[in-house]
């Protein structure tokens, strides 16, 4: 029962770390390009943050299945093919405006927060101490998030219609974020991790309310994309040609 259950365990944690390491991708993609200088260097410092919690995760996962933890974050990283990736399409899609880039994140954070919140508590002690210890980031990450989208709702006419624009564009993929993770039904009944679905009526009711105060709303009108993670999207397909083109040139290469 045990070896199932750390089997599963890895396999849930590889998922986060999926969502982790490409939306890091994605927000380094404004690394030169973000509107101000101070937060083209914030947004740079938010990727690297999520990059080491992709490498938290994936190290995590390689204790479970005796693979070793200096190279088995790089192996997931740069010679997997997309169709190994477990990732949510919510954080392969293209890098948009600012207005799209910060909800997106925005979204996302809210969704982390609460996760970890159950994480911290997990039967499983190395996974609530990694959580406990990204939680103090992630709610960085939420209130830097939570800034910008009552700067650009309640700003400008143009700020409020990009940001308007965005939050059509992503809400209905909002859906694909509470559909459970790999290995997710063994764990929770563990108490190893919460369940994903049930943390859903709480973003609801958050994000929701911080939405309203940006003068926002949600669409009423919309197809919520279901597509499980294990059916990738070209999007991820040309994140993951460049982002390993380097390291599959030579894989021998140490660096």
């Amino acid at each position: 029962m045990q070896k199932k259950l750390n089997s599963a365990l890895a396999e849930y944690l590889i998922a986060l770390g999926d969502d982790e390491l490409i939306l890091s991708h994605r927000d380094s993609e404004w690394c030169g390009h973000a509107p101000i200088l101070e937060e083209d260097i914030a947004f740079a410092n938010l990727a690297v943050d999520e990059l080491g919690h992709a490498r938290t995760w994936y190290e995590l996962a390689a204790a479970l299945l005796d693979e070793e933890p200096a190279r088995f974050p790089d192996h997931l990283a740069y010679f997997r093919d997309a169709s190994e990736w477990r990732c949510v399409q919510w954080v392969t899609l293209p890098r948009g405006d600012w207005a799209f880039t910060l909800l997106r994140r925005y979204l996302f954070d809210a969704l982390e927060v609460l996760r970890l919140e159950g994480l911290k508590s997990s039967a499983h002690a190395p996974l609530a101490e990694a959580a406990a210890k990204i939680l103090n980031e992630e709610r960085y990450h939420l209130r830097h998030g939570k800034a910008w989208l009552l700067r650009l709702g309640l700003g400008t006419e143009e700020s409020h219609r990009r940001m308007q624009a965005a939050l059509d564009e992503l809400w209905p993929y909002a859906a694909q974020l509470f559909l459970p993770l790999p290995g997710e039904a063994a764990l929770a009944g563990a108490g190893v991790v919460p369940e994903t679905g049930g943390l859903e009526a709480a973003w609801r009711e958050q994000v929701e309310a911080e939405l309203k105060a940006a003068n926002l709303t949600p669409p009423d009108d919309f197809i919520p994309v279901l597509r499980p993670r294990s059916q990738q999207t070209e999007h991820l397909m040309d994140l993951l040609a460049e982002m390993q083109m380097v390291a599959r040139a030579n894989p021998e290469a140490r660096w």
